[in-house]
């Protein structure tokens, strides 16, 4: 898990992004098509076309960081729109990295009121 302090808003490229690309590729492509500074302290997350790679650019103040993840099977849930971001909170985060649907994440038990 990318260790991500609270407040620190977190990014979705939407579309399919070329994958070979690395910190300096990406950082390009965050200034560049998306309009936003790499460098702010801002999570930005980007999805291959095939749907199983990630990868997370992340300045944290001292350096930047690249954060890949490949599923075995399966493929990350990404928004359908094209061109632009969308935000995420720290916890759809953390969904889209266990591959499960941060747009509407369902509860598996709610408690009963004790009326």
């Amino acid at each position: 898990m990318i260790p991500v302090p609270t407040g620190v808003r977190i990014w979705v490229a939407t579309g399919a992004t070329d994958m070979r690309k690395g910190m300096q590729g990406l950082a390009l492509l965050v200034q560049e098509s998306l309009g936003r500074d790499p460098f702010a302290g801002d999570v930005f997350v980007f999805r291959g076309r095939g749907g199983s790679l990630i990868k997370a650019l992340w300045h944290d103040g001292i350096g930047l960081s690249l954060y890949a993840k490949r599923l075995d099977r399966g493929r990350f849930v990404w928004p359908v729109t094209v061109g632009g971001v969308v935000g995420l909170t720290g916890a759809q985060m953390s969904y889209l990295l266990e591959a499960i649907d941060w747009r509407n994440p369902q509860h598996t038990w709610r408690p009963q009121s004790a009326g």
